[in-house]
Order: structure tokens, then sequence, then C-alpha cells
């Protein structure tokens, strides 16, 4: 094959497409979850009220994670709203996060009137860093909520230690991150107070949406089943509404679907990490390139590459063009922008563009979300990250294409940059 690059006229690398979360060859959909299905519908209930399968679901999950309290509802961002419903914010009450993220984790924040504060990351990993975040803490922070990125372990230790020393609640969001272990073998989830995840159609498994939260806290995880139910205590009998709250309630179908889905957690996320592992020993020669690393412990949902353009030779959306042009499944800087520059947030198109709640009053301060915020982040973003999307049905054949289409495009990009 042709060292010249498939963006300049030479022969891709790769011509057929890789398996993807929105094909069957790239799921592990078969007969189980049909008969699942089939077995809800003969019974009639579709709805989780009268049902078994939602209830079975959460005793599952609460099992697999070592859990007492496991509320399910439809979709990771319902998740997250449970979450931060349990914690109550007031109007212009503050919560900490990540500005690298799934716009999931900060709707939560924006629908119960608090506003987001966003620390910086670490610039290898782009998950929090635990000394921005306690810079960023004030007498209005109520919560955290740490975002286990593309299925590496935040630094959850760290931030469980802050809150407690604020008197904090530290959500984790755990949607890239199933079976994400921390240093001492316990998953992603179980650290902070409230553990969230996500059953979306390109989760480790899914039930096309779908949603969990766990917690160790029994008052909490009651706040959380409250909040999924329009606040209603369906136990007392009574029709009545003790508290706010939305209808997240899931569905029988989902939950069956995702119980059969569950018992293939493991070898789903062990494909994943075997994959990885060769991928990392492809690449692990070329300069400039940081790669994954513990695999062992992490979940692969993605697999980051952090740029040093200068040795590499190439920024990451020089990479991504070249990468692509091989038949690649690569995208620079995961997401467009940092989470804070998103128009609905620099430019406050919340509630008929009133300015609240990031107005004082109800806040201690007027709210800015401006370039520069996070530095760290924006650099990741704009420069240095470059995102393989990634699955459980990679053959070793798929990873060695990978590996190749790097390996050309390192030395071609290389052999072009000027000496520095």
């Amino acid at each position: 094959m042709s060292d010249r690059l498939a963006r300049d006229g030479g022969t891709p690398v790769r011509s057929t497409p890789f398996p993807s979360a929105m094909d069957p060859q790239g799921r592990t959909f078969g007969p189980a979850e049909a008969e699942a299905l089939a077995r809800v519908i003969d019974s009639a209930r579709l709805s989780s009220n009268g049902g078994t399968e939602v209830a079975a679901l959460e005793r599952e999950f609460g099992a697999l994670y070592g859990t007492p309290h496991a509320v399910a509802c439809t979709s990771g961002t319902a998740a997250l709203h449970l979450a931060v419903g349990a914690v109550d914010p007031a109007p212009g009450d503050e919560i900490i996060t990540t500005p690298v993220t799934d716009f999931g984790t900060v709707i939560p924040i924006l629908a119960q009137n608090a506003v987001p504060v966003f620390a910086d990351v670490d610039p290898l990993t782009g998950i929090l860093d635990p000394a921005s975040v306690e810079a960023c803490i004030s007498e209005r922070t109520r919560a955290i909520i740490a975002v286990h990125l593309m299925g590496a372990p935040a630094p959850v230790d760290d931030l469980a230690a802050i809150a407690r020393r604020h008197g904090l609640i530290l959500i984790e969001d755990c949607a890239q991150a199933y079976l994400t272990e921390l240093p001492d073998g316990s998953y992603a989830g179980t650290r902070g107070h409230i553990g969230c995840f996500s059953l979306q159609q390109y989760k480790h498994v899914t039930c096309g949406d779908g949603g969990l939260a766990i917690s160790g806290d029994g008052q909490l995880a009651q706040r959380m089943r409250l909040f999924a139910d329009k606040g209603w205590p369906r136990d007392t009998g009574e029709r009545t509404h003790v508290s706010f709250g939305m209808n997240y309630r899931m569905t029988e179908l989902q939950a069956a679907v995702a119980r059969v889905q569950l018992t293939k957690l493991a070898g789903v996320v062990a494909r994943r990490r075997a994959a990885a592992g060769r991928l990392v020993a492809g690449l692990q020669k070329l300069e400039g390139l940081h790669l994954p690393n513990e695999l062992d412990r992490h979940a692969v949902w993605l697999f980051p590459v952090v740029l040093d353009p200068d040795v590499a030779g190439g920024t990451n959306t020089e990479y991504a063009e070249a990468l692509e042009a091989e038949g690649i499944p690569v995208s620079a800087g995961y997401l467009s922008r940092p989470v804070y520059r998103y128009p609905v947030l620099s430019r406050k198109r919340l509630y008929g563009g009133a300015g609240f709640p990031f107005t004082c009053p109800p806040a201690r301060r007027d709210w800015q979300y401006d370039d520069g915020l996070c530095p760290n982040a924006e650099e990741l973003i704009d420069r240095t990250w470059l995102i393989v999307h990634w699955n459980e049905a990679y053959s070793d054949a798929d990873v060695d294409d990978m590996a190749t289409a790097f390996r050309r495009v390192h030395s071609a990009l290389r052999s072009t940059r000027p000496a520095v």
C-alpha cells in the first residue's frame, strides 16, 4: 500500500464501514430481548405501576453495584435530574460541573433554576480537576457533578473529600462508564452520594432510552423516587403530591430489554477493553500521542488520544481530516466548543430571555460564560483531543486497520511539519 494519504489521492486504508451502535453488527440484541418484549406484551402491563420488570431491573442493577437503592427512569438526563431534584437547590444556588460533557449533565441544573459553575479539567484526560473544583466553591454551592468521561474514572476520592469538607452532595455521571473501576476496585457511581447511568442507544447496554440512579442514602433515594413520579407517594395509597416532581417513569418494555442487556454488560466491557489494548499496542511508538492507560479499569466508551501537535505533526483537526479520509471513525475535539459557550448559556436563552437564574438576585452575582473560562478544556477541544469512536464488535482486523491508518497519517504529517 502506498504511503500517500487518501486525502491527497492515495488509496484509503479502509473502504468498508466499521460496526456502530446504529446497526445490528454493533449491538448485542438477539432472541432474548425479543422474548422479553413478548413477555411484557402478553402480560398486558406496559406501565411500571402494577408491573414487575422495572422493579426487577432496579433490584438487579442495585445488586450489580452493591447499593441498596436503584431508581429507574426514562433517560440518563432524567437520572441526573432525579439527583439534582433530590439536592433541591434554591433558585440561584450553584452546582459545579465540567465544561466537557453531554449537555444532559447541565440540563437538570438549569431545570431546577440553579446556576452551573464550570471547573476546568485535566489537560490529558478532560476530566474535572479537583483543585479547580475547590476554587469554584462559594457559599451558594450545593453539589458537584463529576463525569466519568468516555469510560475513564474521575478522581472521585478527591472530589468526595472536597464534598465532605464543604458539606456538598457529590453526584457521579456514569452515562459512559459502566463497570468503570476506581483504584480500590469498586465501581464508578458508588463513591458519591448518587450515581447516574444512561441506557441510550449508544451506551454499553441499551433499551433505546432509559436511565438509572443509585444511592446508598435511603433519604436521597426516596426523594429521587418521588421526583420520578410527580411527587406521588404511591406506597401510602393516597392520591396526593408531597413534593415537586416530573413524570420520568420507565416502562415495562424498556426495563425488560434492559434486564437482558444487563446480562451482557460484562462481556461488552471486556471486548471494548481488549480491542483498546490492541490499539494502544499498535500506536505506542508514535511520538506526540498520549494514549488511554489503565484499560483494565476503563469502560472505553470512546478511545481518546491527546496530541502534542508540535511533536505529532498536526492538530486534532488535521489528524481527524486525514484519518477520516482513510476510513477511520474519528472526530476532533469531542465537542464543538465547551458547554458554557453553547448559546443557551452564553446568550442566556432560558425563561423568555429574562436572564433568570443567572442574574442577581436570585444568584449571588450576574453570571457570564465567556471564552477563556476553562483554558484546558478549550485547548483540548480546539487543538489536542482526537476521539476514535468505539464499539465492542471491533475485530482484530478492524483495530489493525486503525493502527495502520494512524501510522500512515503520523508519518505523513510529521514529514511535512516545519522543524521547531
